[in-house]
C-alpha cells in the first residue's frame, strides 16, 4: 500500500509540475486580457481539475446552487493544499483568494495568481496586511468575490483553529454577505506535514449565505461565531478550538 501511495505521488508530482508550467504561462499571458484574471480563472479551473485527476481525487460540490450571482465573501475551513484546487473547481463564477505572500514567488503558479488578482497577505507585516484588505474590498467592489480563509492555515490535526477577523472586516466594510464552505476529505488525502498522496474523496459543501448589510464593526464577534457554526456543521469533525 505504501509503495503504491509513493507512486500515485510520484505521478501526481510530475503531472502537477508540467501542469503548473503549461496553465500557469497561459494565465499569465491572458492575464494581460482585460477584465484582468478573468480569462486566468478559466486556465486555472482546469489546472485545478488536472491536479485532482492526478491525485485520484474523486471531487463532490454539494450546494453551489446556494451562491448568488453577485459578489459575496466566501469563508472555507483549511485541511490540506488541495483545498485549494478543489475550491477553485468547486467555486461557480469569478473569484479571487487571498493568499500568503510567499506563494507569489514560485515561478509559473506565482505568476499566474498575480494575473489573476490574487491578493498576497504579509501575515506577518501589520501595515501590508491592512493594506491586503482594503485591496480585496476594492476587488469585491469590482464585482469580484473574494475567498478567504478565517484560520489562514492549515489545520495540524483536523480541529478547526481560532478565526482571524481580517476576512470579516472585508465583509463588514463592503456589506457583502459571507457564504460559510466545508471542506470535508481533504486532509485524508493529503494532510499537513505529509508528502504522500491517499487517493479518496473531497467533498464541497456550500452553505446559506449570511448578511452583513447594516451591521457594525461591533457585531464582527457574533458574525465569526456563526460563520463558524456555519463551517463545522457542513465540514463535519471535532469542533476544537474557540474562535479568537
Amino acid at each position: 500500500m505504501l509503495v503504491l501511495r509513493f507512486l500515485i505521488t510520484a505521478f501526481a508530482a510530475l503531472i502537477t509540475t508540467v501542469d503548473t508550467v503549461i496553465l500557469g504561462s497561459y494565465g499569465t499571458l491572458v492575464g494581460l486580457v482585460p477584465p484582468r484574471g478573468d480569462w486566468t480563472r478559466k486556465g486555472a479551473r482546469l489546472w485545478a481539475r488536472i491536479i485532482l485527476w492526478s491525485a485520484l481525487v474523486r471531487l463532490r460540490v454539494e450546494g453551489a446552487s446556494r451562491v448568488g450571482a453577485g459578489p459575496v465573501v466566501f469563508m472555507a475551513n483549511h485541511e490540506s493544499w488541495l483545498d485549494i484546487p478543489a475550491l477553485l473547481v468547486a467555486i461557480p463564477g469569478q473569484v479571487r483568494f487571498l493568499a500568503k505572500r510567499s506563494l507569489f514567488g514560485i515561478p509559473f503558479l506565482g505568476w499566474a495568481m498575480r494575473a489573476m488578482g490574487f491578493i498576497p497577505v504579509d501575515r506577518e507585516n501589520r501595515r501590508t496586511a491592512i493594506k491586503s484588505f482594503d485591496e480585496a474590498a476594492a476587488r469585491i467592489r469590482a464585482g469580484r468575490s473574494v475567498l478567504v480563509f478565517p484560520e489562514e492555515t492549515r489545520t495540524p490535526d483536523g480541529s478547526l483553529l481560532p478565526f482571524q477577523r481580517g476576512g470579516f472586516l472585508i465583509a463588514l466594510k463592503a456589506g457583502l454577505p459571507i457564504v460559510p464552505v466545508g471542506i470535508e476529505g481533504a486532509r485524508r488525502v493529503l494532510a499537513k506535514g505529509s508528502y504522500l498522496v491517499r487517493p479518496g474523496r473531497i467533498v464541497v459543501r456550500f452553505g446559506e449565505p449570511l448578511p452583513t448589510a447594516g451591521l457594525g464593526v461591533t457585531s464582527k464577534g457574533e458574525l465569526m461565531e456563526r460563520v463558524r457554526a456555519a463551517i463545522l456543521e457542513l465540514r463535519g469533525g471535532p469542533a476544537a478550538q474557540p474562535a479568537m
